[in-house]
């Protein structure tokens, strides 16, 4: 499992969940300031110094779980606020649009234009606020620094660890339904057919050579599809043309947007575990030290917020929340860090917080809450 994915991951969701909150803040009728507002408090948070020095750290991938924690508390970073069914919607599309580019992406370091592209895209969001446009350049030179020295093994294996993270996730999305880019059964149907990727030939043809590195015979074979030749390399810099279109809004076009639980799906994806997850308490450290950087904005009356609804209508919203499917509920656990570096020893007063919200004996040892906590996250 690669060390580097995370930030990556986290990047590409954020991006991803952008495009749908300014889609349906546009389709609501928000009024401009505080549809504005929203966007630069999520963005602001997202790309906050601190929460970025902790994602930047090397670290295995966390579970869905653990990960829709963050996006939960992001997604809440202003005057916004969703609904569970709403959240639970946002984040499946998020998930599936991300996962969709990660398939097609030509190359496995081709994900770092995917991420450049939801870049592009959140600078644009933020043009006129210039403070949070230096937070958003920082990030930039640190995705360069990091990733454009890696090897092509490297990003494979970045590319396999997304593909990990997302293998058990089949939910249908209505544009890539009537694209014809997925299955009824959530599965994405890959092309066989476009430009080869940077660095390749059209495929059907065998060279063969000789020990002294001759070639010797040459085999011509149909490929099965209608290739071109290749695209020019994208800019792998801070301002530069991507080529790939990966990564881009594609809710740039007004339309209806449902997602759906795939039938495969609702038996074969879960997220109870019967042994305790060893990574558990660590995913709880890494949460408290994320969330330490998190500045979420409260409202300041009960009037200065909205809610924001992905569904056509609150009946649907309440619907969808009622039929989900409990494999993929989120039992969101609220994480409270402080700001002040004292983490670990809020992490314990969190976990002795959650036992006795569980009706459970809260012993005096920071171990006993850990334990409590563990088997409960263990029951989620």
């Amino acid at each position: 499992m690669s060390s580097r994915t995370l930030p990556l991951l986290f990047i590409n969701l954020g991006g991803e969940m952008l495009y749908i909150l300014d889609q349906r803040l546009r389709a609501q009728n928000i009024p401009a300031d505080k549809a504005k507002k929203v966007m630069n408090d999520i963005i602001t948070t997202m790309f906050n110094k601190k929460f970025l020095e902790e994602l930047f750290k090397p670290q295995e991938l966390y579970s869905k779980k653990a990960l829709r924690t963050v996006f939960d508390r992001l997604a809440h970073a202003s005057i916004m606020r969703l609904n569970q069914a709403s959240m639970d919607k946002l984040y499946d599309l998020m998930t599936m649009a991300f996962k969709y580019q990660v398939l097609l992406c030509p190359r496995a370091k081709d994900i770092l234009l995917v991420s450049f592209n939801h870049m592009d895209a959140i600078k644009d969001f933020v043009k006129d606020t210039p403070s949070v446009l230096s937070q958003v350049d920082e990030t930039y030179r640190q995705l360069i620094e990091m990733y454009t020295p890696l090897s092509s093994g490297e990003f494979q294996l970045i590319r396999q660890t997304l593909l990990i993270f997302f293998q058990d996730m089949h939910i249908r999305v209505s544009i890539f339904l009537k694209d014809k880019v997925q299955n009824s059964n959530g599965r994405f149907v890959l092309p066989i057919s476009g430009p080869v990727p940077h660095g390749t030939h059209i495929p059907g043809l065998i060279r063969m050579f000789s020990c002294n590195g001759e070639e010797v015979k040459r085999l011509q074979f149909r490929n099965g599809g209608n290739y071109t030749g290749v695209l020019r390399e994208g800019s792998f810099e801070m301002f530069g043309e991507r080529v790939i279109k990966l990564g881009t809004n594609m809710y740039s076009v007004s339309r209806p947007v449902e997602t759906h639980m795939s039938g495969t799906s609702k038996n074969s994806a879960t997220e109870r575990t019967i042994s305790p997850n060893p990574l558990a308490k660590e995913e709880l450290n890494m949460l408290a030290r994320l969330m330490g950087g998190m500045e979420v904005q409260k409202p300041g009356n009960a009037d200065s917020g909205f809610r924001v609804n992905l569904f056509a209508t609150d009946e649907e919203e309440e619907e969808a929340l009622i039929s989900r499917p409990d494999e993929f509920s989120y039992d969101v656990i609220k994480i409270q860090a402080t700001k002040n570096q004292q983490a670990n020893a809020e992490l314990v007063k969190i976990m002795g917080d959650f036992t006795e919200e569980a009706g459970e004996p809260c012993s005096s040892s920071a171990n006993s809450k850990g334990d409590d906590l563990l088997a409960m996250m263990d029951g989620l």
